[in-house]
């Protein structure tokens, strides 16, 4: 019987039988802490193992990314608690202000396709994006991985979702990956690895398959992947800097637990009311809610393309008075490439709000915080009560971001274009 992709990633990371349900010992390529978990990782490795060395201090990395810049005298201790075992230990920082850690580890070309990855984030599954297999632990496990570069996991069974059908713009990635959302849910591929297939998804850019596979968390999934076409090939090559890495495909006669077919022509865009990710209705069905703010970024839709996309709907076009809007670029080289194209001093004589690469909007604290009765448009992946405040968040694209701020309400970006 053949593999899954996820099976032949751990397969050539573990000598163990790589067969479903199966514990296996894991070789770990690259491991890292965010500040948020970082200080508790240090806490455990020197209780533990006092001074002694980390396991490899080139593949080891602390990203500040969560709370970056540090909003209070804790979390400023908190980091300083990293950077002091990071000097110790010869580990690499990727400090205030470059970005969001998974992404900023592939762009640095860190974590390649066919590696394994694994962190203090639950979201590090996006390294499926590119041909990676990553996972976020909690502090204790990924404090073993610092010192031994492994871990114990389970093999996944994994589920087949085929794509059928076109859409065209302004429908793109995140309302694809909303409607699956909205017929899978979480429990179709909860604790499974997921494979998508058909023309729409393989067809997707990088940046696409980006915003995709950061949300198989919010699908319950362990890790999601795409087939990679030549087009892929070359813009992972861009992307990480590097020409030679493995990739993996699925043999022709890999087994699947489940496979389910979701028809996706004429696709419109799409928004996740609260409290669920998987409450999605068409945007045009929200029209007559109003929102007082939006914000574009986070790991899910922070690429320099997601928002060069929202710029291009806002071009020439006032924000609506009242409305807030903050726009966070995913790491610093997206921030620099939108500078250079003058996209975000464009952004900024419209009014909105530019801030530093980081998670921002997406982590309590930063932009994009709602007040009792108010609405934010999100470009994230979760609207969970609480999660940014106490008022409500919908999950929308970066189009119907900012179509709707152009008029104050859940805007179809057909409406303005």
């Amino acid at each position: 019987m053949g593999k899954t992709i996820v099976q032949k990633i751990l397969s050539a990371h573990t000598k163990d039988e790589v067969k479903e349900g199966n514990i296996i010992w894991l070789d770990i390529d690259v491991r890292s802490a965010r500040d948020f978990g970082g200080p508790n990782v240090v806490k455990h490795y020197r209780e533990h193992y006092g001074a002694e060395k980390v396991d490899d201090p080139k593949k080891t990395f602390f990203t500040f990314d969560l709370v970056a810049p540090a909003k209070t005298i804790k979390y400023a201790i908190n980091q300083s608690i990293c950077r002091k075992f990071a000097r110790e230990q010869g580990i690499k920082v990727y400090d205030v202000g470059s970005g969001i850690g998974t992404h900023v580890l592939m762009e640095h070309g860190h974590i390649l396709p066919g590696n394994t990855a694994v962190g203090t984030d639950s979201h590090y599954n996006i390294v499926g994006a590119i041909g990676a297999f990553g996972q976020g632990m909690g502090d204790v496990d990924i404090t073993f991985v610092f010192k031994t570069g492994k871990t114990w996991f389970e093999v996944p069974k994994t589920v087949k979702i085929k794509i059928k059908g076109k859409f065209e713009y302004p429908t793109t990635a995140k309302d694809l990956t909303l409607y699956i959302l909205k017929h899978i849910k979480t429990d179709f591929a909860l604790g499974r690895s997921i494979e998508f297939y058909g023309e729409s998804v393989e067809n997707l850019p990088l940046f696409g398959r980006i915003t995709l596979l950061s949300m198989v968390t919010e699908m319950g999934g362990i890790i999601g992947y795409i087939p990679f076409t030549e087009n892929t090939i070359e813009e992972v090559k861009k992307f990480t800097g590097a020409s030679d890495f493995n990739v993996f495909y699925a043999d022709q006669d890999a087994a699947y637990e489940k496979e389910i077919e979701i028809d996706v022509d004429g696709l419109e865009s799409q928004v996740a009311a609260p409290p669920h990710p998987h409450n999605v209705y068409p945007a045009k069905d929200l029209k007559d809610v109003k929102v007082n703010m939006i914000y574009i970024g986070s790991c899910t839709n922070g690429r320099e393309e997601d928002i060069e996309s929202a710029w291009r709907i806002l071009k020439g076009k006032k924000i609506k008075e009242g409305i807030v809007l903050s726009i966070t670029p995913a790491t610093r080289r997206a921030y620099k490439n939108l500078m250079e194209k003058g996209i975000l001093q464009d952004l900024f004589d419209m009014g909105a709000i530019i801030t530093n690469p980081s998670c921002a909007g997406c982590a309590e604290g930063h932009p994009g915080m709602t007040g009792e009765g108010e609405v934010s448009l999100n470009t994230s992946n979760r609207n969970f009560p609480g999660k940014q405040g106490k008022g409500k968040t919908y999950l929308t694209s970066p189009e119907v971001a900012a179509a709707s701020a152009i008029t104050g309400r859940i805007t179809d970006p057909r409406e303005v274009l």
